[in-house]
């Protein structure tokens, strides 16, 4: 049976370390010493924070290749300075060439936002999703648990470009230099990503700074 690394003690994990950077060193021996000069990723990825979502792994890529913000249902609050900071320094400083949010099948803060369950702090960070949830409640009151799960889950990941794309500096960066900015869903069961093909805010206009 397939088992994770999850249950080594933290002990165990430096000589796991050491065996990895011996290996990666031995095969692609050029790796270290240009991550050591620098970074010029050309994607951000905007995700979530679950365990099972490592982007680097699931996109095929090495380390140096993604710029990496992560949270709980990959949320991207206007008012979230993490998010906003990382946002940014990708855009302005990386110049990122694409930005890629990205949600995935039996995300846990997105099952949480479909409940009504009074869980505490997390509750406000989940406001936003349940004013999607709101907003799309006839849709997902005809659906199974699961179907309307993973259409939330969807829904969100269109929000938060939606988001992205209001955000002046993303703006300025699609109108300069053609930065792309895309939504994705990732399916646990099967490793696969989905491209949902984000069409254009009806209401961009109203965010449109020059």
């Amino acid at each position: 049976m397939f088992r994770t690394a999850s249950f080594c003690h933290p002990r165990e994990l430096l000589p796991r370390n050491q065996a990895w950077a011996s290996t990666t060193a031995s095969t692609n021996p050029a790796l270290f010493p240009a991550l050591a000069a620098g970074q010029s990723p050309q994607i951000l990825w905007l995700g979530c924070s679950d365990s099972r979502v490592p982007e680097t792994t699931v996109l095929g890529l090495q380390p140096g290749d993604v710029f990496v913000h992560r949270n709980i249902a990959n949320l991207l609050p206007s008012s979230d300075l993490s998010s906003l900071a990382v946002l940014q320094f990708a855009v302005e400083v990386l110049c990122v060439k694409h930005i890629i949010v990205c949600g995935h099948y039996g995300c846990g803060g997105v099952n949480a936002a479909l409940a009504n369950k009074k869980l505490g702090l997390i509750d406000n960070w989940l406001r936003g999703i349940r004013e999607v949830r709101a907003a799309n409640a006839d849709e997902l009151k005809a659906l199974g648990p699961k179907e309307a799960s993973n259409r939330l889950v969807e829904l969100n990941v269109q929000e938060q470009v939606r988001s992205v794309l209001k955000n002046a500096n993303v703006q300025e960066a699609i109108e300069e230099r053609g930065l792309e900015v895309h939504g994705w869903v990732y399916d646990i069961a099967n490793g696969c990503l989905k491209d949902l093909d984000v069409g254009a805010d009806p209401k961009a206009d109203a965010f449109a700074l020059k």
